[in-house]
């Protein structure tokens, strides 16, 4: 334990690590022509290390292989692409499948949450909850802060919001990227929701858009129909479409345990408590008709706004909770697990937090995963996690942006950061 203590120190004291104090972003750095795609991408804020001018006892002469991978397999993934610029060694060792295997299970990972500050480009900073750091990022794929954005387990789905014909599976952090043909069925409609669900051990994945249009001349009965990717097949599927009567397709989707959540809202005009609906649609089942509408879960309680996710494979859903006159007007926001078909509440924002965002609008930008739910207001900076096991609420470190003009928006979304797993 002594000798993997001091190589670790060592580690930490090699000039591999160094970075300008500051904000600045990482040097692309390449391991070898096979896994360049990997590592080619604008890394992130790091703190200064002072290098020691003593003399050291060369690493490589001490250790084998295989502990060599264990220790660097424990370096914050923000350092693994220095190590690979040491020497031609360390360069092979981050870059066997192995090492990628070891890091992915050798230290807890927790989602990161990337925060666009552009409206025109995809950059911004991605935040580290275990370091509590900021680093400056930029996206492949995506194009603005406007497109369409799912993930899951390291992967992350985009789909422009002009002609939603441009879709992308990328690794925000390898920047390995596949474009996607285009999905079948109705080529102009108002609203499109898309979601992904990667399986963990196989790495496949599928990826769900619901499309909604109204029907000519009718307010209340909209036209949606679900279209589902297959990286096995690398085929598109129309399986369900459908008229809703009183309700329509929004924005929000979720696929959990092979169940695909599509949070509709009302066009009748109803009671409060019907303003949102939740559909449920199997995957398994590729029923084709009447599927949607039978499957219709109320909501908890008068909600200004939704926002679904998987947390290991339980549906979980952010929500606005509406004012008991005024059920638009936002008064406080809580957190549900869906369990069957009742919903479950797990936790209500201490009003100090809520009151901490400022001015908070009716809607905001809420996403998560493993165990983590992070919650954003649209008109700051600022991001509140959730620790869904030890039911904690937390504040970010302050993001390194500031607000340059009163109308600005501020939004993001969490993903996890994986080495292993390509598109």
């Amino acid at each position: 334990m002594s000798t993997v203590l001091c190589v670790f120190y060592f580690l930490e004291g090699t000039s591999c690590f160094h970075a300008m104090e500051g904000e600045t972003s990482w040097v692309s750095h390449s391991f070898d022509d096979n896994v360049r795609d990997m590592v080619d991408f604008n890394l992130f804020l790091e703190r200064s290390y002072e290098v020691s001018t003593e003399a050291t006892v060369p690493v490589d002469l001490i250790l084998p292989d295989d502990l060599l991978e264990r220790i660097l397999a424990y370096l914050p993934i923000a350092s693994i692409f220095r190590v690979g610029c040491v020497c031609k060694r360390w360069n092979e060792v981050v870059s066997s499948r192995r090492f990628l295997w070891n890091f992915t299970h050798a230290r807890v990972h927790k989602p990161w949450y990337f925060m666009f500050t552009s409206s025109d480009e995809p950059v911004g900073y991605a935040y580290d909850p275990i370091l509590r750091k900021w680093y400056g990022f930029e996206l492949p794929c995506i194009g603005t802060s406007s497109w369409f954005i799912a993930s899951s387990c390291g992967l992350v789905c985009c789909m422009d919001n002009d002609s939603r014909s441009e879709l992308y599976v990328c690794n925000p952090i390898t920047r390995n990227y596949r474009k996607l043909e285009k999905p079948p069925g109705l080529r102009f409609y108002d609203y499109s929701a898309l979601s992904i669900s990667v399986n963990k051990i196989s790495h496949s994945y599928n990826v769900s858009v619901v499309k909604s249009k109204q029907v000519p001349g009718n307010f209340i009965q909209w036209e949606v129909s679900v279209h589902i990717y297959d990286s096995g097949t690398m085929m598109w599927a129309t399986t369900s479409a459908e008229i809703l009567t009183g309700w329509r397709g929004g924005e929000e989707s979720v696929i959990c345990d092979g169940v695909l959540y599509l949070l509709v809202y009302s066009t009748g005009g109803g009671i409060p408590e019907s303003r949102h609906g939740l559909l449920t649609y199997s995957l398994s089942s590729r029923l084709s008709h009447g599927l949607l509408m039978r499957n219709l879960i109320s909501m908890p309680c008068p909600l200004t706004c939704g926002r679904l996710m998987n947390l290991k494979e339980k549906l979980v859903m952010v929500g606005g909770l509406g004012k008991q006159d005024r059920p638009g007007i936002i008064k406080g926001i809580g957190i549900w697990v869906l369990s069957g078909k009742e919903w479950q509440e797990i936790s209500r924002m201490p009003h100090k937090f809520f009151q901490g965002f400022g001015e908070f609008d009716d809607v905001f930008a809420s996403s998560g995963t493993d165990d983590l739910i992070y919650i954003q207001s649209y008109g700051a900076p600022a991001l509140l996690s959730f620790d869904f096991n030890q039911k904690q609420w937390k504040w970010s470190q302050k993001c390194p942006v500031t607000k340059r003009f009163p109308l600005q928006l501020f939004t993001g979304f969490c993903f996890e950061p994986r080495l292993e797993i390509s598109p």
